[in-house]
């Protein structure tokens, strides 16, 4: 899976660091060093990603790599982490090319109590039950991530970009379809935006949405 964002590269201990707005053990599934590779000013850099605390992680880059960089200016990051998702499609009767449907309408799903946001979206795109979501993504209320509903949207067949953009309230024009992010405390909540309106399994149907709480969204092509 490839995460785009903005981050400012920093000089740190004879190298470069550049930080990742995101939780790395929720959204990528993985734990200790990671190797991975990111586009940086046009060029593909093999790196790693280092922890530092409860799923905060850092990009560690060489003088070499970030040569002509200019240190505490934002740039935009491609970051590509292999073997990031949950695989639960080996069995499943869908594909990109026969989803479960195809999307061209939504109706809200209420959650049912809190906590089951993510799973209430994958059940709104997929026209399924939020019971049989949590079956497919095995996993329970403050469970979701983004990682797990993205391995289930494959499971379903529901197509969708392989980024995931994090905007962090900066304007944005946002694709007819998505998954959104917003912080909420130490978790995120999910909503989708389908065609101009914002679909919330907390507040229902929505005309208007506050873009500064966006912390990020994942394109669903339809």
């Amino acid at each position: 899976m490839r995460y785009f964002f903005e981050s400012k590269p920093e000089k740190k201990d004879g190298g470069w660091v550049i930080q990742i707005p995101f939780n790395v053990w929720e959204v990528c599934r993985q734990r200790d060093v990671i190797q991975a590779d990111i586009v940086l000013d046009n060029r593909i850099i093999q790196c790693e990603l280092l922890p530092k605390e409860k799923g905060n992680y850092e990009i560690h880059l060489t003088e070499e790599d970030c040569a002509g960089v200019e240190p505490g200016v934002p740039h935009q990051i491609l970051l590509h982490v292999t073997g990031s998702l949950i695989r639960m499609d080996q069995n499943s009767p869908y594909s990109f090319e026969n989803p479960v449907r195809r999307i061209d309408s939504m109706e809200v799903i209420k959650q049912p109590e809190d906590g089951l946001c993510g799973q209430a979206c994958v059940a709104m795109l997929a026209g399924r039950t939020i019971a049989e979501v949590i079956t497919i993504m095995d996993c329970r209320e403050w469970q979701a991530t983004m990682g797990r509903m993205i391995s289930a949207l494959n499971y379903y067949g529901i197509d969708h970009s392989d980024v995931i953009n994090y905007t962090e309230g900066r304007d944005v024009v946002l694709p007819k379809c998505c998954i959104m992010m917003e912080r909420m405390g130490r978790y995120c909540h999910y909503l989708i935006h389908y065609d101009g309106l914002f679909y919330d399994s907390n507040l229902g149907v929505l005309q208007e949405y506050d873009m500064s709480k966006l912390l990020g969204f994942l394109e669903i092509k339809c």
